[in-house]
């Protein structure tokens, strides 16, 4: 899964409404997790951009909240979430809460598109966590190749069942074989 953007940005708890740091990654599935520590290994909490996101808002837009004592209204970003629910950040900076905004509009609306040489022609690409994904500098400048690579072991338990029902097939003809001698003589 490939990593779009990640900082320490502050999160209002959504219980008692205290704010404390967290470090964030976006990725490019629309999951904005959240972590005590940048080193990713105690996860706190994960909000996906493109089911649960109606808008989002930064700076003075944010009426309402109240920012940590040491920022001022300009860095906050408000993501509104669909079950009636909002995801209160603040960043370190007013630059840095317009780039989050930004990149968190981009990541909600954008799906990804795969070209398609045989139909000549670019393809929705619906990318979930089980997808690995590549993006690496295309030919020409500002473009971009984005490989997208099924888990392999998606499909394994349509193939098991398959198997299981073929087998079970096979030993029940093979057991009607075995008493034809006992029949016919």
């Amino acid at each position: 899964m490939a990593l779009l953007k990640s900082g320490w940005l502050w999160r209002q708890s959504s219980v008692l409404k205290r704010w404390k740091l967290n470090w964030c990654d976006l990725w490019i599935d629309g999951s904005l997790c959240f972590y005590k520590t940048d080193s990713r290994r105690e996860f706190e909490h994960r909000v996906s951009l493109k089911t649960s996101c109606i808008d989002i808002r930064s700076g003075l837009e944010c009426g309402g909240v109240i920012p940590p004592e040491s920022n001022p209204r300009e860095n906050l970003i408000v993501v509104q979430r669909r079950d009636g629910y909002s995801l209160n950040l603040c960043a370190n900076s007013e630059d840095e809460s317009i780039a989050w905004k930004l990149t968190l509009l981009e990541t909600r609306r954008n799906p990804v598109f795969a070209y398609d040489p045989y139909d000549d022609s670019y393809q929705a690409v619906p990318i979930s966590n089980y997808h690995t994904v590549y993006i690496t500098p295309g030919a020409g400048p500002g473009t971009n190749q984005v490989i997208v690579h099924r888990n392999p072991c998606d499909g394994l338990a349509e193939n098991l069942a398959v198997g299981i029902l073929a087998g079970v097939a096979a030993g029940a003809a093979m057991r009607s074989f075995m008493w034809m001698p006992v029949f016919f003589c």
